[in-house]
């Protein structure tokens, strides 16, 4: 049964707890209320690369990716999330698991300035590669290359180094080239 989140925002008292352009955390329950929504948003905002690996459904949110933070942000005229940005607490700091939007460039825009200014506090970092790797590097997100500290970080992890600072590494059964960025605690 899929769950309607304007019918449940319209039918709501507790929709002021959703204000209009500002990022909010969600709880565990909303987390399961709304995991069809947060899953829709990260399908397309991973629509071009094959999807995200680690979610293949809203049963995702609610299930294996229980333990991430989703914030959320709502920047227009309908009641509905319009961006989501993923989060799980690590030992090398937060690390930026995903993000998601509904394919609006505010909503783009939005996903990829919180994690810019995320990326740029002490205790931050994301595995990244391709389009979005660009556009982080272009916004100024320090690299991180010290061979010694991205194998700290990624302790526990398969990864194979490259000369440039990148390295591969198999995530949910495909191999990825990435490079590490934010200001991880090493």
């Amino acid at each position: 049964m899929s769950f309607n989140l304007r019918k449940y925002l319209a039918n709501n008292p507790l929709t002021e707890d959703f204000p209009k352009n500002k990022w909010i955390y969600l709880t565990d329950e909303e987390k399961e209320e709304f995991s069809d929504e947060i899953f829709n948003l990260i399908d397309n905002a991973y629509k071009d690369i094959g999807g995200h690996p680690n979610y293949k459904s809203g049963a995702d949110v609610e299930g294996p990716e229980r333990e991430a933070s989703y914030m959320v942000i709502d920047l227009d005229d309908d009641p509905e999330f319009d961006a989501v940005k993923v989060t799980k607490k690590k030992s090398a700091g937060v690390k930026s698991v995903g993000m998601g939007h509904d394919g609006s460039s505010e909503a783009k825009r939005a996903a990829i300035n919180i994690t810019s200014l995320m990326l740029n506090q002490p205790g931050y970092y994301v595995e990244v590669s391709g389009k979005l790797k660009d556009i982080l590097l272009s916004k100024g997100v320090p690299v991180v290359t010290d061979e010694e500290n991205i194998r700290k970080i990624l302790k526990g992890k398969e990864i194979e180094m490259n000369k440039d600072g990148s390295y591969q590494r198999e995530i949910g059964g495909k191999v990825f080239t990435k490079i590490l960025l934010g200001k991880p605690i090493a």
